[in-house]
């Protein structure tokens, strides 16, 4: 029986064009001006600092750094330091009202649903926790982060790392048989198993579940079976 659901949100619980079209772009257009009024708040340049040692540059400027971080912003770079200072940015977009987090029509109502089963629900993306808070907090479907008992994000590992998905069980505290996993990404839930979590494979239409894929797949949340 499954006690604790972990999941993932760009593709899972959300579109993936919400992400891509909404949130990278407002990051882009506001990250200048942010490193420029924000370059001297400690926790700021605890991962500028961080974004320079990760590419290597050994003295940049701040106008390299922002160039950097864009062109991340572009190749939708996993970095632990642009995932951090994009939550930053997004922030002041939430809060101002300028957008609103996507979530799948069914997806509120399945986590309230499981919580009230008394499943323990978890987010791990590759977004930073702070961004995930703000996402769940100020999605279309309202505040969703009392439903929630517990953020991970790439400080604990890489997504596609099984140790990661270990590292997970042992903060939770369930065996991991009874742990599910959601995720579109098959390399992930790859990890997830390895580690020996229970995994279902989301494949939002049109996307269509593999023929002779090796994890449970299911186009929505309401065909998600937790035994």
């Amino acid at each position: 029986m499954i006690r604790a659901i972990v999941t993932d949100i760009e593709g899972t619980t959300s579109s993936i064009s919400f992400v891509k079209e909404v949130l990278f772009p407002y990051a882009r257009r506001r990250l200048p001006a942010f490193v420029t009024t924000h370059a001297d708040k400690p926790e700021v340049q605890h991962w500028l600092h961080e974004a320079a040692k990760e590419a290597g540059l050994v003295s940049a400027s701040q106008a390299e750094i922002i160039e950097l971080l864009q062109r991340w912003i572009d190749e939708d770079r996993k970095a632990t330091p642009l995932k951090a200072l994009q939550g930053m940015i997004w922030d002041d977009g939430y809060r101002s009202g300028e957008y609103r987090a996507h979530v799948y029509p069914e997806v509120a109502a399945a986590l309230r649903e499981w919580k009230s089963q008394h499943v323990d629900l978890y987010v791990y993306s590759s977004g930073s926790v702070p961004a995930q808070k703000l996402f769940f907090g100020f999605s279309e479907a309202g505040d969703l982060t009392p439903l929630f008992s517990g953020y991970f994000d790439t400080e604990i590992g890489a997504k596609r790392d099984a140790g990661s998905y270990r590292r997970i069980l042992t903060a939770i505290g369930k065996p991991e048989g009874e742990v599910l996993f959601l995720s579109d990404i098959v390399e992930e839930l790859d990890a997830a198993r390895a580690a020996g979590m229970q995994t279902t494979l989301l494949a939002r239409p049109p996307t269509a579940c593999p023929v002779a894929g090796t994890h449970r797949c299911v186009s929505d949340f309401k065909s998600i079976e937790l035994n």
